[in-house]
């Protein structure tokens, strides 16, 4: 059996599945904010309550959890150099030995992997990716993330950071986008256009540049309102899809996939997708645009089958769990 737990921002996750893919048990718990310690904490008391309630459906005999496999998705990944969480949003924990605090803590080897890697793994396995080949999986939410599958396989790359397109430059600047510092460092990342914050800081700016009144809105209030023919929203929206096709391109021209998955609290707006796949016709080097655009199968689940899809046997020699430090 395998157990995955997915690290987010607000919500640590935990799920046990089966060989199959049955799900056996899914629970989750707030991720305490800020805090690395406590992180630690609640995850353990998450596997630990988890072991307990498997024990008592009669799934494991005790003490035998500790056999089975445990992935992790995190919002980051593991440096191969150092072994310390590196390129995290949530930056407790940036710098800090995460797999080896919890292998000692939880008693048991543990397969970690950047979330959004975890997410593309189990679209491309089961989900809406399965059909193809070449999968481009996207997380636009709190933050933007992305991942690489081959073959149902995912490409982690020397650095670990393969599919990592949320921090390159947003392509194709005009006087329409509204440039800010992101965490990383840099300043014109397609995460400070693309994810929820994202859009949200660019409907504020652009309220305050057209009235006296500055209106701060959730990104699904703005689409929402958009819908509803709100000039302000409705700019905001059209120059999103614009930003997101630019974005898209500027990986299609280099990847060609198949198929990009989307997933995160956006990919739940549905008019995204024929908006944008309209769109990136301005975009990429090609007379036509056969890549699909598509919304996670497994939806926000995705993340956590995907960790505890790390765990199965043909990912175990995979280049997602080696490094210097394993």
């Amino acid at each position: 059996m395998h157990l995955g737990i997915d690290l987010g921002g607000t919500k640590i996750e935990i799920i046990v599945m089966e060989n199959d893919s049955t799900t056996l048990v899914r629970e989750r718990c707030p991720t305490p904010q800020g805090d690395y310690q406590k992180t630690l904490d609640a995850i353990c008391k998450l596997v630990n309550y988890t072991e307990q309630k498997l024990q008592q459906i009669g799934s494991f005999r005790p003490g035998s959890l500790g056999t089975s496999s445990l992935g992790i998705g995190i919002p980051g990944s593991i440096s191969k150099e150092t072994g310390l969480v590196k390129n995290a949003n949530s930056n407790c924990l940036i710098g800090k030995p995460l797999r080896e605090d919890l292998t000692k803590r939880l008693q048991r080897p543990i397969a970690i992997a950047n979330d959004a890697d975890c997410f593309t793994l189990s679209e491309a396995c089961d989900g809406a990716g399965e059909q193809y080949n070449n999968v481009f999986g996207i997380i636009l939410g709190t933050g933007v993330g992305g991942g690489i599958s081959i073959n149902r396989t995912i490409v982690n790359g020397p650095n670990a950071i393969a599919g990592e397109w949320g921090h390159n430059p947003l392509p194709w600047l005009n006087e329409h986008d509204i440039i800010t510092p992101c965490y990383c460092g840099k300043s014109a990342c397609i995460e400070t256009f693309l994810s929820g914050p994202g859009i949200s800081k660019q409907f504020e700016r652009l309220s305050s540049e057209t009235s006296d009144t500055t209106l701060t809105l959730r990104s699904e209030d703005i689409f929402k309102l958009s819908e509803s023919g709100h000039p302000l929203a409705l700019e905001c929206v059209n120059r999103y899809i614009d930003q997101l096709a630019r974005s898209l391109a500027s990986v299609i021209n280099i990847l060609d996939p198949d198929v990009v998955i989307f997933g995160g609290g956006l990919s739940n707006i549905d008019s995204l997708y024929p908006k944008a796949h309209l769109k990136l016709q301005d975009y990429i080097f090609s007379d036509s645009v056969n890549t699909k655009l598509v919304k996670a199968q497994h939806g926000d689940s995705s993340g956590v089958r995907g960790a505890a899809w790390l765990g199965k046997p043909q990912f175990q020699d995979s280049s997602i769990n080696k490094g210097k430090h394993t």
